[in-house]
């Protein structure tokens, strides 16, 4: 009854995070710990003319369909439709390049931050800046752009990320939380906004060739809780357009899916972290004090709350492992024994756990897309082994495993350098929802505890609608505080420690990884 009153009352907060393969939208109500309904929606990037992108047709059509599930969840539970929410927050897929007129309309496919073809612009720009720019970076997309001399540049008038987009669609302010606008450009930790002096020079490098300074073009930067404008009448029904939802709902700052996770996680204060793990898998380490020096395989990003972060993103994680998986699941079915995914996943991570501490000599790339921190600039997905290699499902699982974890661990190993530590790692994603085989391998490749909660599966959808509830609910607190306080205090979680095997066996593993990267650069070059 009281969720049910919750709802009728509009006492919620709904967040909806569009990922790399899933849209999906969370409820929750006055306990914002506790999630009240769900909804979601499939969709898939696209190869087009050489750049990954997705329609702005299928973000609406999508995000309708999460919806309108999440309203269907709502009825089944409780007997009532929501017609108003207390708050609302979009997160989505951090970086890319979305570019538009002055009319509002886009002038070319969106760039998501899947694409590698902005090399040129991230080297020179972080040679002008002093600080990494990744390839995936909304910076880099732009200045590739000006340095190809494309067409649309001199009429562009904004420039978003996906967040930011639909949030702006909604509410009519182009505004981004500090965390999303952290991947855009540099963000200055003393204003909390981007960094002025960096900003001023890129002005300069490209001054005559865009049409405004860069940060007229850019959204907004607003912290967590900050008022981001409220759901208007035309934004109300581009979610819900049967037209019973009504409008005036406010919103949080849109944040990207790094922030959303550190959230769901409780990762935002120094000497914390977390991992994310799905089509990409990055981790989020929570800084007590500034790098020594620049280094490719970090970003420094910040928290929604505008906290410092170092940030090991990898292009690639779990979409190899999940089609191995179907594999088996096809080869179970076309022997007449049919099996769903769950069953399938929970039976291959299960052998994993029997393998070989090292996986028997053999090796798991899941390179479907170019991955910068190894050093590569396509996809080329590879499983390799010598002839006198132990070829058992279980080692081959557990290479599996480690495959998703490789290049993040070479990214941990600098942040391990520089002397940054770890309490704790926190872990969420669709991989660690089998308790006790992600977690406990992660545990071993990091060689830090990796606590995962009860929400893990939920991931974003739940940061952004927990973001959301702050907005109203913070009643003065900080958001280190309000997670403290209000979400997590009876949290359960499960924490596994680094067994010393898995952690001596990661690192022959690694060493091996490391080695076969001249393979991975070979099948580039000549597949």
């Amino acid at each position: 009854m009281s969720a049910r009153d919750d709802i009728l009352s509009g006492r919620t907060s709904l967040g909806i995070e569009l990922g790399s393969t899933r849209i999906k939208a969370c409820l929750i109500g006055s306990d914002p710990s506790a999630v009240l309904a769900s909804g979601s929606s499939a969709w898939e990037n696209r190869l087009v003319d050489g750049l990954w992108t997705y329609g702005l047709d299928e973000v609406w059509a999508g995000i309708q369909e999460a919806y309108a599930a999440l309203v269907a969840d709502v009825h089944d539970r409780y007997g009532v439709r929501p017609r108003t929410f207390g708050a609302l927050g979009v997160s989505a897929m951090m970086h890319g390049y979305l570019a538009f007129d002055a009319a509002g309309d886009l002038l070319v496919p969106f760039r998501t931050w899947r694409n590698t073809n902005t090399a040129v612009a991230a080297a020179e720009l972080t040679e002008l800046l002093g600080v990494n720019i990744p390839l995936r970076w909304s910076i880099a997309h732009l200045h590739q752009a000006v340095v190809d001399g494309e067409g649309h540049v001199p009429r562009i008038a904004r420039v978003n990320t996906l967040a930011g987009y639909v949030h702006e669609r909604l509410t009519g302010r182009h505004v981004l939380g500090v965390g999303d606008a952290s991947g855009m450009f540099p963000i200055d930790s003393a204003t909390g906004g981007y960094d002025a002096a960096k900003a001023g020079a890129y002005d300069v490098l490209v001054a005559g060739r865009l049409p405004a300074p860069l940060t007229d073009l850019l959204p907004a930067v607003l912290s967590a809780g900050a008022d981001a404008g409220a759901l208007t009448a035309e934004g109300a029904l581009l979610l819900d357009p049967t037209g019973s939802l009504a409008p005036g709902t406010p919103l949080c700052p849109p944040e990207g899916d790094a922030g959303t996770g550190m959230v769901a996680t409780n990762a935002v204060a120094p000497r914390t972290g977390n991992v994310s793990a799905g089509t990409s898998v990055f981790a989020m380490v929570v800084l007590e004090r500034p790098l020594a020096g620049a280094h490719h395989e970090l970003d420094l990003v910040t928290t929604p709350a505008g906290d410092a972060v170092a940030m090991v993103h990898c292009n690639n994680g779990a979409s190899e492992l999940a089609a191995w998986a179907g594999l088996f699941t096809r080869f179970a079915a076309a022997a007449g024994a049919p099996i769903g995914d769950d069953t399938a996943f929970e039976a291959l991570f299960r052998e994993a756990l029997a393998g070989e501490a090292d996986a028997g000599g053999l090796l798991a790339y899941n390179h479907l897309a170019g991955e910068p921190i190894a050093g590569l600039t396509a996809g080329r997905p590879l499983f390799v082994r010598t002839p006198d290699s132990a070829f058992t499902l279980a080692n081959f699982m557990r290479a599996q495993l480690f495959g998703v974890f490789g290049t993040l661990a070479l990214g941990m190993q600098t942040l391990a350098a520089e002397g940054v530590e770890l309490d704790r790692m926190f872990a969420h994603g669709g991989m660690f929802r089998t308790a006790g085989v992600a977690q406990r391998l992660l545990a071993g490749a990091l060689g830090a505890p990796v606590a995962v909660g009860e929400a893990a599966a939920e991931g974003g959808a739940w940061g952004i609608a927990v973001l959301a509830s702050f907005l109203t609910h913070a009643d003065g607190l900080s958001l280190g505080e309000y997670l403290d306080q209000r979400v997590f205090a009876a949290a359960v979680q499960e924490v596994a420690d680094p067994d010393p095997v898995d952690v001596a066996g990661f690192s022959a593993y690694l060493d091996r990884y490391r080695a076969g990267l001249a393979v991975e650069a070979a099948a580039i070059s000549s597949l």
